[in-house]
């Protein structure tokens, strides 16, 4: 299963003036394609605080003291605020709470929308030529390679690549400025039949005069005929030389709904190939293509792509991406070697400040010479690596020098609190505790993040030697689909126009009724309900690959909160988007989860499946939750989590949850449980788990729970 995002040994603290509060404290996880993770716990547990580190908003006072949050090849926690736009609302999307925290309360909604689209329209296309230039590239580096004596051919070839590539997004450019014109005339056509119907004040004459300003740019072969736009300008300019008293709603209404056919027709052609087209006219500038069916049109232009260019490109990029797959598991053998003996190194009691640099470079040189650059998935560990094993290097050393003068600093300003208790005056000021860094934390993360690359290096090893050092088929033309959709994406530009239709397509799709009325209303004039649809539009308005629902349900009332679930599952399903669900309630994720991580003082306690958590839940705090969770069946009373969260300033020693916990051990008190193995799929941090524990039943109402739901799982055939 294809990982969308992986968060590694996190940890996050805030400074305050009582202190450093520990939010996050070393947390792991990760989101699959097309899956729901949630994430439920109490406030404070640490869960928001973890949705707003990967979407890159934490507070000021926020300090990120390890961990990585990997995506697409990066790191989120390191890279700069610029790289983050062109990710946050485009690749990754947040819905919260109160959606009135994402609505401007003076600002339309239908410009709310549009205005991220127009926003995200250009850094996708910059994004595009990047991606595409950097794969070509790397792709005839590789040819030459394979092909060293067709050197010229290459280029020429990759070359040519390219130039039909530009001809390609000329074409379909030519094409979607003369579809965004029809789309916007199809949506004046809706517009005035809906304002007319529905007795709003309209101006018709006007929308008529727009409509036929429009027309012109509509003109395409594919799109509106020029026979088709004469007809249409005949109906319009018939509809304004009629005298001013025989002007009518109705004789518009009347003429709306006659052009409306003609024009949504427009829409519904099908388009064909562009890049096949594209190598074609790239080929035979003058050819008249004009009164060819689609179906006949690609046909020939297929054909005449794949005996001309297309196979022979195919079979040396083949080669190529098996040469270059091939130099990287070599180079990956070697780098594993490397790995190994600086994994033992920063295992030792000392590290050399000098020696540890070095080390850490060479290594890091060999994963970005073993890097596959002709894979289209980014392994976020290999690119990753540089960044992440410098920057944990940096803070071990600084912290080695800057820990002695903290503590010191720290010493003299306790001698003087002390020195005013002894004299019976109380201080006006609190004593803070040393800000140090925890140099064993750190120098764990910096052991962490080499044993990973070793897991990774082994791991990609054993594929290659399993599948006999063959490559799956089709990977050259998955390499062309890639070059292709980023080419389109390089021409594909969100007007203002487009936007709009795509606005009212979105609100719709969210269950705003009438939205061409809605388009133009405020915030205020909508309920709870119907704002927290509208952040969903625009959250899904980039078409982004994660989708972060942080309480979205919390403020409103339950049967709104049952909707509003019920899209967000739906629209998961439609897009195939990857969800983390954040909230303080299990019932609320029962029918949408895949699975479920329960967050109690900053640490994952329990970790698995929803059938894991909801049939075979093993951490007391997790029987806490369910335990409080009202259903229509539970005859005993619901059990309220006794005491508070402990404070994080000063974090307890053992498992935090051990105050509240009546089935403590004494061993709770004293050390902190680690995650045992359940199942493969299911972990839990009690020391319950141990082998030499008391064996503790559940609560009754959590034991009489289960059974009531594997007797309905039974009778409904689960």
């Amino acid at each position: 299963m294809e990982k969308k995002l992986e968060v590694k040994n996190l940890k996050i603290s805030f400074r305050t003036q009582s202190g450093k509060v520990q939010a996050v404290r070393d947390i792991s996880f990760d989101l699959n394609k097309g899956e729901t993770l949630a994430i439920v716990g109490e406030s404070g547990s640490g869960k928001s605080v973890t949705s707003k580190a990967i979407i890159g908003i934490l507070a000021g006072n926020s300090i990120v003291e390890g961990g990585e949050i990997l995506y697409d090849g990066q790191d989120l926690l390191k890279i700069s605020e610029d790289d983050f736009h062109k990710l946050r609302g485009d690749k990754i999307a947040m819905i919260f709470q109160d959606p009135m925290s994402s609505l401007n309360p003076i600002m339309r909604v239908g410009k709310q929308l549009t205005e991220a689209m127009l926003l995200k329209s250009k850094s996708s296309q910059r994004n595009a030529r990047s991606n595409f230039n950097s794969k070509l590239n790397y792709l005839n580096q590789y040819m030459d390679k394979v092909y060293p004596e067709d050197l010229v051919l290459n280029k020429e070839m990759c070359k040519t690549f390219n130039s039909f590539c530009i001809q390609s997004t000329k074409l379909e450019n030519a094409y979607n400025v003369a579809d965004e014109a029809s789309i916007g005339i199809q949506l004046e056509i809706d517009n005035a039949i809906f304002m007319i119907e529905k007795l709003q004040k309209f101006d018709y004459v006007k929308a008529v005069k727009k409509i036929q300003k429009g027309l012109p740019k509509a003109l395409h072969t594919y799109v509106l005929t020029s026979d088709e736009i004469n007809q249409l300008q005949g109906e319009l300019q018939a509809f304004l030389a009629l005298p001013k008293e025989e002007l009518s709603s109705e004789k518009a209404l009347e003429l709306f709904k006659k052009i409306k056919p003609t024009v949504d027709a427009s829409i519904l052609k099908q388009k064909p190939n562009m890049f096949r087209l594209g190598y074609y006219m790239y080929k035979n500038p003058e050819a008249d293509i004009t009164g060819m069916d689609i179906s006949s049109l690609d046909e020939m232009t297929r054909k005449y792509l794949d005996d001309n260019y297309m196979l022979d490109f195919l079979a040396r990029s083949s080669k190529a991406i098996e040469y270059c797959y091939q130099e990287s598991i070599t180079n990956k053998r070697a780098t594993l070697e490397n790995a190994k003996e600086v994994l033992k190194y920063f295992s030792n009691e000392t590290m050399d400040k000098k020696t540890s640099f070095e080390k850490a470079k060479a290594l890091a040189k060999l994963v970005q010479a073993s890097i596959d650059r002709l894979a289209i998935i980014k392994k976020s560990t290999e690119y990753s690596f540089k960044l992440a094993i410098i920057s944990e290097l940096n803070k071990y050393f600084s912290g080695q020098k800057r820990n002695p003068k903290e503590e010191a600093k720290y010493a003299r300003r306790k001698k003087r609190y002390d020195a005013l208790i002894e004299k019976g005056k109380t201080p006006t000021w609190k004593l803070v505790p040393a800000a140090v860094i925890d140099l064993d934390k750190v120098k764990e993360t910096i052991i962490a993040l080499v044993a990973r690359l070793v897991e990774s290096l082994e791991q990609d090893i054993k594929v290659f030697d399993d599948q006999k050092q063959e490559l799956p088929k089709d990977k050259a033309v998955d390499l062309v689909d890639y070059l292709k959709d980023q080419a389109s994406r390089v021409v594909y530009k969100v007007t203002r126009r487009i936007a709009k239709a795509k606005a009212l397509k979105l609100l719709e799709e969210v269950g705003i009724p009438e939205p061409q009325i809605r388009y133009r209303q405020y915030p205020f004039e909508f309920s709870g309900g119907m704002r927290q649809r509208i952040v969903i539009a625009i959250a899904l308005s980039a078409n982004p690959d994660i989708l972060i629902c942080d309480e979205p349900t919390t403020a409103l009332d339950v049967t709104i909160q049952s909707q509003i679930l019920e899209l967000i599952n739906k629209i998961k399903e439609e897009r195939n988007l990857s969800v983390i669900f954040i909230t303080h309630d299990l019932g609320v994720v029962a029918n949408m989860a895949d699975r479920i991580a329960v967050m109690y003082a900053g640490k994952i306690i329990e970790y698995g499946t929803c059938d894991d958590i909801f049939y075979d839940p093993k951490h007391p705090y997790t029987w806490a939750l369910l335990s409080s969770m009202p259903d229509l069946d539970t005859k005993e009373k619901l059990e309220a989590i006794p005491g508070t969260p402990p404070n994080m300033i000063f974090p307890p020693k053992g498992d935090a949850f051990a105050e509240r916990n009546k089935y403590a051990l004494e061993i709770d008190y004293e050390m902190e449980p680690p995650l045992f193995k359940v199942t493969d799929s299911h972990y839990a941090a009690t020391w319950l788990l141990h082998p030499k524990a008391p064996k503790v039943v559940p609560p009754k109402i959590i034991t009489q729970r289960i059974e009531r739901m594997k007797k309905a799982d039974e009778k409904h055939g689960k």
